[in-house]
């Protein structure tokens, strides 16, 4: 818009400079003033022009020749690409949106798209989630720029609305995670999301302590405390930079160590933790988390999961090959 009257501004000050060299011929004297140069350079350089202004001197025949003319094609291809534009942006955004209304009985609404929306986004699409099964919503456009270009869906909007989150099928969605920049929109959203879909798993990053038991309150199934745990993490590297070394590398994505987890396989079944290959830190047990020296879990049981630290190459919810009297590729060979 700011180029385009650009061009305009600059046409009427060259007419109006040069207005002896132009002929009106609707005014008896052929005189052309500042109105006449804005209307010929609206005329001119929207269409071909009417004839009812021209110029007629060499000059400024050769000024609309070699100035106007290219200003004019300027200033259409600039109309023009301007349309296709916004037609292409919408068009891509029905794709988007239709591409992701498919999964909506399953996919994953994430809330906030700023560091840590995209991490949590990065870790489930590296562990085989697809992009097309989650939806982003937040209210800034430079967040809806970074998202589209990641090739994600996204809704443009306030999640502390309820229109909004039904714009983003939070009602079918099977998880939902929250990381606003406020504990207060948190809260708010988390409300909203469990008032939406009472089935969904709900995970919320909170920036303080005392807004856990709040946020948990609200209906959020997790909480993770982003201040404290870096406090924390910083504490534990000033104490004991190998600690602090080990525990950033079970955070880091992609090297080093993971925390993943898996089923428990039936030759498992009745053995303790301990003698697992895998390092089991903790037993899930139906739905109850069991520290895997916790006496409930001395025997390993059908249906438990387990949580264990494991090289990060491996998939963190496959047992690991070889390990367990599985076939591995070279004995497949």
């Amino acid at each position: 818009m700011l180029l385009a009257i650009a061009l305009l501004g600059f046409t009427v000050a060259l007419v109006w400079f040069d207005r002896d060299g132009y002929f009106d011929n609707n005014d008896p004297t052929g005189k052309v003033d500042l109105v006449d140069s804005i209307y010929y350079t609206t005329v001119t350089l929207s269409t071909t022009g009417y004839g009812d202004i021209a110029p007629y001197t060499s000059g400024a025949r050769l000024v609309n020749a070699f100035v106007i003319t290219p200003l004019r094609i300027a200033f259409l291809v600039l109309l023009i690409g301007t349309t296709i534009e916004v037609l292409a942006t919408q068009g891509r955004e029905l794709f988007r949106v239709s591409r992701w209304r498919k999964n909506m009985d399953r996919h994953v609404v994430v809330i906030g798209y700023g560091t840590k929306g995209r991490s949590a986004i990065e870790t489930l699409i590296n562990n085989g989630f697809a992009k097309e099964s989650i939806v982003v919503v937040d209210p800034s456009n430079t967040a809806l720029g970074e998202a589209h270009a990641d090739g994600l869906a996204v809704v443009t909007g306030d999640a502390t609305r309820r229109e909004v989150l039904r714009r983003a099928g939070v009602a079918t969605a099977s998880q939902v995670i929250i990381t606003t920049d406020r504990d207060d929109s948190t809260v708010l959203s988390t409300l909203n999301v469990r008032q939406l879909n009472d089935s969904c798993y709900i995970v919320a990053a909170v920036r303080e302590q005392d807004n856990v038991a709040l946020v948990r309150q609200s209906g959020a199934d997790s909480v993770v405390t982003s201040s404290d745990a870096v406090g924390r993490l910083l504490g534990l590297s000033t104490l004991s930079p190998t600690l602090g070394s080990v525990m950033e590398d079970l955070l880091t994505y992609g090297q080093g160590l993971e925390v993943a987890e898996r089923d428990l396989l039936v030759p498992e079944v009745g053995k303790q933790p301990q003698q697992l290959p895998d390092q089991v830190i903790a037993v899930v047990r139906e739905g109850t988390v069991h520290r895997y020296f916790d006496p409930a879990v001395t025997q390993l049981m059908r249906g438990d999961r387990l949580i264990v630290v494991r090289p990060a190459h491996e998939l963190p919810w496959a047992p690991r090959p070889g390990t367990h009297g599985e076939a591995t590729t070279l004995d497949a060979d």
